[in-house]
């Protein structure tokens, strides 16, 4: 229940927008650090970034006409992987931007980065995750994916940082695998 209610505010907010939303645009939302964000440090618990961070993706998934797809196919959005970078800390009652973007996409895997800044535009943190739509059992690739959502161009280049990180998840989904 503890983020309810900014749920619901965020998804009232995006069916309410009549903004054009394209693939590549970004996801802004102005959120606040509240009481039950915190920790023993008196700044924002660090695992709440990522709960916080399920909210920008919501907003993006509506705006973006995804949510009719996701109903009507019943697709599961599901993160692969996921990796952050804390740069200062949120204090209580603190305002800040949630910004998510669509970093780019290769076979199955969709890249978003979620960038959490002051008011003030100073960074504090920033997330990229790695994330894939999954059908009855069965992952949906990028090329089906930007089909069913009528989208006809190609991904923007990944970046050679998101190149290493992927690589990196692969080794360690191997070792896993070994163990």
């Amino acid at each position: 229940m503890n983020l309810i209610f900014r749920l619901l505010r965020v998804v009232v907010m995006a069916l309410l927008s009549r903004r054009p939303f394209g693939p590549l645009d970004t996801s802004d939302l102005g959120l606040r650090v509240w009481l039950n964000d915190i920790d023993t440090n008196l700044h924002m618990n660090n695992g709440r970034y990522f709960t916080l961070a399920d909210l920008g993706r919501v907003d993006m998934m509506i705006r973006s006409g995804m949510l009719g797809l996701i109903l009507k196919r019943k697709w599961a959005p599901v993160l692969g992987a996921a990796t952050i970078r804390f740069r200062r800390e949120l204090k209580p009652a603190q305002p800040y931007r949630l910004k998510t973007r669509v970093l780019c996409w290769e076979g199955k895997w969709i890249y978003l980065e979620q960038r959490f800044e002051t008011v003030d535009g100073h960074l504090a943190a920033v997330i990229v995750v790695q994330a894939v739509f999954r059908e009855r059992g069965r992952t949906i690739g990028t090329d089906e994916l930007m089909r069913h959502m009528g989208v006809a161009m190609e991904s923007p280049p990944m970046p050679e940082d998101l190149r290493a990180w992927q690589d990196a998840q692969q080794s360690i989904s191997d070792r896993a695998k070994e163990g």
